[in-house]
């Protein structure tokens, strides 16, 4: 590749359902040049995450859609190359929305922090970046878990279904995993320390399920929705906390699928459900950072990466995280961390 490209990953098509690998294309542009008070940023890693499907879908959301043409929207995190701001200088390693390209130019209201590199960069991305926060903030401000609460959580051995279940078992919880394999109810149970794991691909699932929660469930945290959901909303105990934060099980929302009415249970359980966006806890990721850092390094939170090499492997990064192909956090390396 000549050191004067920008290879930048563009919104081809609008996709139907989950993004796949023809609705993107990569084609190359000219680096930007350095404007007064702005930030090159050389990317190393792109972040790949479930939200992606809501980002590029023409169904109404909560941010604008990626235009037809438009660089994928992505956290990345990158080297700065040259900076016309004071507060950044060459070398500084800064992570935010930085899209899937080569290169961005940036003011320094769109980098999100300086990332501190006595721990990986790329935890940046995960753990301690939007996975991390999210899991932090969800579980803590709208699942209020206290000692002894069972916490159920859908897509459990993800990047941050995996947080969930430490942060909780941190808070004296119970706590199990729901997850799509065998392979993966492993990874909850022996890596990520959740007391129980189930797989939903079990023929027995939904009869099995208050094997698990026979005192129910207080806290379940939704990355999924759909049947999976529909299931563990019959087990919920009285006074819980339903946290909301993905729809990853459903491929459309257009026309919306039917399931089963939980008003009912929800009143007679007097339970709360509410949904998530990491987006409204911006004025306070300072917080949670120190906290999630400290954790990681005690070794109280434990994180998996999986890593592909190479911008082009971005365009079916989407369609393979919702074939639950990955076994950890999704990153692209596009450039070496040196």
């Amino acid at each position: 590749m000549s050191e004067n490209v920008n290879r930048q990953v563009v919104l081809r098509s609008r996709p139907s359902g989950i993004p796949e690998a023809e609705n993107f294309e990569i084609v190359q542009k000219p680096i930007p040049r350095i404007k007064a008070g702005m930030i090159l940023v050389r990317n190393i890693y792109l972040s790949v995450e479930p939200a992606m499907r809501g980002w590029v879908g023409a169904a109404a959301n909560y941010a604008e859609p990626v235009p037809i043409g438009g660089v994928m929207r992505s956290f990345a995190t990158g080297r700065v190359e040259q900076s016309a701001h004071p507060d950044f200088r060459p070398g500084d390693i800064v992570t935010g929305m930085f899209g899937w390209q080569d290169y961005t130019l940036v003011d320094a209201e769109s980098i999100q922090r300086k990332v501190d590199p006595s721990l990986p960069i790329s935890t940046s991305l995960g753990v301690l970046g939007l996975n991390g926060l999210t899991a932090y903030f969800a579980l803590l401000d709208v699942g209020q878990p206290r000692t002894d609460n069972t916490v159920a959580v859908s897509s459990a051995a993800g990047a941050v279904g995996s947080c969930v279940g430490q942060i909780a078992k941190i808070k004296g919880c119970r706590t199990v995993g729901i997850t799509s394999s065998e392979e993966k109810v492993n990874l909850c149970l022996n890596e990520f320390g959740f007391d129980a794991a189930i797989s939903y691909r079990r023929d027995d699932f939904s009869a099995v399920l208050g094997d698990y929660f026979k005192q129910g469930v207080d806290i379940y945290f939704d990355n999924t929705a759909g049947a999976i959901s529909d299931a563990v909303l019959s087990h919920i105990a009285v006074g819980a906390r339903i946290v909301v934060c993905g729809t990853a099980s459903v491929a459309s929302w257009d026309p919306p699928p039917l399931g089963p009415r939980v008003e009912r249970n929800i009143l007679v359980k007097r339970a709360r459900m509410q949904g998530f966006l990491i987006f409204d806890y911006a004025h306070r990721y300072s917080e949670a950072w120190p906290v999630l850092s400290d954790w990681v390094r005690s070794g109280l939170l434990r994180y998996r990466e999986e890593i592909t090499q190479g911008i082009e492997t971005a365009p079916s990064a989407i369609a393979s995280l919702y074939r639950s192909e990955n076994m950890g956090k999704r990153l692209i390396r596009i450039a070496a961390e040196d």
